[in-house]
């Protein structure tokens, strides 16, 4: 397993670096976003990252699990797999990493922003949207490039309500390793790496 994952990761990793530029080209020309603006376009990154998420992590799983036999098939499995792979990972990227970032440069009005605290009735319901679309309609390859740049986004924004007057290239080049970091590793684990966790052997042989 743990070549797959090297590989995975290696792959992953010059898409991931041009969201991160797209992210630095979008702080440049926004820089002068008001905080409700920022805090807006946030939730709506945030909960399509969140639906995506689970839509590609579910989907990872069922097409692994299902290939041999629909007996092999827990929903329950599929279910809790989906939250905790989209709305606690999601959380790790689009919230926590920026947050440590932004502390770490400090930003004057670096929060957390914790996506299913703030506004639960939103991220939750979108998780299990995308865990139903993935029970019937699996799907890996689109939402996992759209899931990478939307992250990319989300990222970027929570930093966007966390900045003060202050930039140059020191911040922006701090902010783009903090928007890759964000990114790269949480995206491919959710996506890739967790609904394989909870794969056997014979369940990859029977797809194969």
């Amino acid at each position: 397993m743990n070549r797959p994952i090297l590989y995975e990761l290696t792959r992953h990793a010059p898409f991931t670096m041009f969201g991160a530029l797209t992210g630095i080209v979008i702080m440049a020309v926004l820089w002068n976003l008001p905080y409700k603006g920022a805090y807006d376009t946030f939730y709506v990154l945030h909960p399509a990252h969140v639906f995506l998420s689970a839509l590609v992590t579910a989907s990872m799983y069922k097409n692994y699990k299902c290939a041999v036999s629909s007996k092999r098939c827990n929903i329950a499995a599929l279910v809790a797999i989906g939250f905790v792979g989209s709305i606690g990972i999601a959380t790790l990227s689009d919230s926590l990493i920026p947050f440590l970032g932004e502390k770490l440069l400090g930003m004057p009005h670096a929060e957390a922003h914790i996506g299913f605290i703030e506004k639960p009735w939103l991220i939750i319901p979108l998780a299990g949207a995308g865990i139903l679309v993935a029970y019937f309609r699996p799907r890996t390859r689109f939402p996992h490039a759209g899931h990478v740049l939307i992250s990319t986004w989300a990222s970027l924004f929570h930093i966007l309500m966390a900045k003060g007057p202050g930039g140059g290239p020191f911040f922006f080049g701090a902010v783009f390793i903090f928007l890759f970091i964000a990114v790269w590793l949480p995206c491919c684990i959710s996506d890739i790496v967790f609904p394989l966790l909870f794969v056997t052997k014979d369940d990859i042989k029977g797809r194969a």
